[in-house]
């Protein structure tokens, strides 16, 4: 029988809910780091004919549409908000991340871009510190120091030309830690479904501008990358909180590294790039201070509780 017919579905259907919540998200975690993998190496090879600002649009705008049937019903009750300004707010700094992301992946190599992403942990951290006043020990402060030592391993200033893409991508590191905090701030009082709706409406809003300035018309080969980039990207967001949803973040969180080696599979195979072993080096260094900070954050709530 063919795993597509009606029956077949439903035996799937069964054999995955039967797995553990572990299990599943593990699963959910691990095709989220396919899809931004293959997300981040489409953008590349799409902004080979298109400015970085107008795939970032088009980005937004497929990702919206994906919203949509969501959205029908009762998911446009779920929208009404009293806090407009600091959605309008989350929007803005997303779509500057997104922005400077997306030059980065354009100009850097691949595995590089993904390695430095790694920081966005790191700085979230530390504004919290700074922002809600959060008090950290010594082994978070530590974790924290260290998460900055990996990313020296793979920037080598002084040793290596600092590159303009990998500035780019700890700047955009730096401003979807910014996000997150808004988020977290947002998570109070709104519900999940507000909070992804409002954000894809600002980003294409506020994406529209910056690539109707950088405009050119997309090929038929430019639009079939634009709109995988929208179905890859709208695939890695929906696994990653079904995964972040069937379980603990510390439980799938270590697979989040697997983002690095699919880059990395992507850009020898593709593009001809091969990371030197600094890159792998510092990225682990990097991953695993943000990792440590994740489960202290996480011990922490749990005790507070």
């Amino acid at each position: 029988m063919s795993p597509f017919h009606p029956e077949g579905l439903a035996g799937l259907g069964a054999a995955w809910k039967s797995q553990s919540p572990v299990i599943r998200g593990v699963v959910m975690m691990c095709a989220s780091t396919v899809a931004f993998a293959v997300m981040h190496f489409s953008v590349r090879v799409a902004s080979s004919e298109l400015h970085p600002f107008q795939i970032a649009f088009f980005r937004n705008l497929f990702g919206l549409a994906f919203l949509v049937p969501l959205l029908i019903g009762p998911g446009f009750v779920q929208m009404r908000t009293r806090r407009f300004g600091l959605h309008a707010l989350r929007g803005v700094v997303n779509i500057a991340a997104m922005f400077l992301f997306f030059t980065a992946l354009a100009i850097t190599p691949l595995a590089k871009v993904t390695a430095l992403g790694f920081t966005a942990p790191i700085f979230t951290s530390v504004l919290s510190v700074l922002i809600f006043k959060e008090k950290i020990r010594l082994r978070r402060w530590t974790a924290i120091g260290l998460g900055f030592v990996g990313m020296l391993i793979i920037l080598r200033p002084g040793l290596a030309v600092v590159e303009t893409g990998s500035l780019l991508v700890i700047a955009a590191a730096l401003l979807w830690s910014l996000a997150l905090i808004i988020v977290k701030t947002l998570s109070r009082t709104e519900s999940s479904v507000a909070i992804v709706a409002w954000m894809g409406i600002f980003l294409s809003v506020f994406s529209v501008g910056p690539a109707l300035w950088v405009w050119k018309d997309p090929t038929l080969w430019a639009w079939g990358w634009l709109l995988f980039i929208g179905f890859a990207g709208s695939v890695a967001q929906v696994s990653l909180s079904q995964a972040l949803k069937e379980t603990e973040p510390t439980a799938v969180m270590p697979f989040d590294f697997l983002k690095l080696i699919w880059a990395a599979l992507l850009a020898f195979w593709f593009l001809g790039e091969t990371p030197d072993e600094m890159t792998f080096i510092g990225a682990a260094v990097i991953f695993g201070s943000g990792l440590y900070v994740a489960q202290r954050e996480r011990a922490a709530a749990r005790a507070g509780k």
